[in-house]
């Protein structure tokens, strides 16, 4: 089986300086292709999904220079400005010329617009999306926006809206609960799947024991078939770099078929994302 990365970032300081990124810390730093391959390799992943990490055009134009460069970087999740229609055209006219470009992902958490997601121009611009089958990708959307996914998603029913990282679950009650609801409100609405990565939090434990809950929940609610595995690499390396968070999602996937694992690990992936049989590298 040939399993797919759906959440892998790549960013150059020489391209953007990226400002959400911290300062003096391991992240602050040039994260290539070859670093990234070699981390697939030792986990045995074949290929994987670059994903935005600004948004801007020249983050989206790297991305996709490099998947031009490498077999193993099944498509590219970029950005287009969904609040403003004519020009998220444009971008997207532009983008989809290239075959790698297979989603689009907003910084939501960073804008400053909490009903971000209502904006008539936004729901314009993600409208043309599902006119032209193109999903949509969320980051961490608890708590400001992720009552509003399950909105967007009853709104317009044709557009498949991907919950990044489960919407970012915190570990302690009551908030767990709260989230726990909101994300079983978003799962009802059929067009929305969700992936299982980057849960790992600030100051608090990356293990399976700590993560349990919330992937449990993900797993109820959601089912293998609309659930994809994302490694969220390089954002891991503070908490135990990819092979700790390859390990955690292999563990938190054991009690499942091998079925069900394919689903979650690589089928959910070429179904939402358009892949097919697409390039990738068989396990060492």
């Amino acid at each position: 089986m040939l399993t797919i990365d759906t959440h892998l970032h790549l960013w150059d300081l020489t391209v953007s300086d990226y400002a959400w990124l911290p300062r003096e810390t391991v992240l602050h730093d040039t994260f290539t292709a070859r670093q990234a391959h070699a981390e697939l390799r030792a986990a045995g992943v074949g290929a994987a999904i670059l994903v935005q990490a600004e948004d801007s055009e020249s983050d989206t134009e790297f991305l996709l220079a490099t998947a031009r460069e490498h077999d193993w970087i099944a498509g590219v999740v970029g950005w287009v400005r969904l609040d403003e229609p004519a020009t998220a055209r444009r971008q997207l006219d532009r983008w989809q010329a290239d075959p790698a470009f297979v989603g689009v992902r907003h910084l939501v958490h960073d804008d400053p617009r909490p009903d971000f997601l209502a904006l008539p121009g936004v729901r314009r611009s993600l409208t043309l999306l599902a006119e032209r089958g193109i999903p949509f990708d969320v980051p961490d959307a608890w708590p400001r926006h992720l009552a509003s996914v399950a909105e967007l998603a009853s709104a317009l029913p044709e557009l498949t809206i991907v919950v990044d990282h489960l919407g970012k679950p915190p570990r302690q009650r009551p908030a767990h609960d709260h989230w726990a609801e909101a994300l079983r409100a978003v799962a009802a609405q059929p067009n929305t799947l969700a992936k299982l990565s980057g849960l790992q939090l600030p100051g608090k434990p990356f293990t399976t024991s700590a993560v349990f809950a919330s992937a449990g929940l993900a797993l109820e609610v959601y089912g293998p078939e609309r659930l994809m595995y994302g490694g969220d690499w390089p954002m891991t390396l503070p908490f135990g770099g990819y092979q700790r968070a390859w390990q955690i999602t292999t563990e938190l996937l054991a009690p499942l078929s091998a079925a069900e694992r394919e689903r979650v690990l690589s089928g959910t992936a070429r179904t939402v994302y358009g892949l097919g049989e697409h390039r990738g590298e068989e396990p060492p």
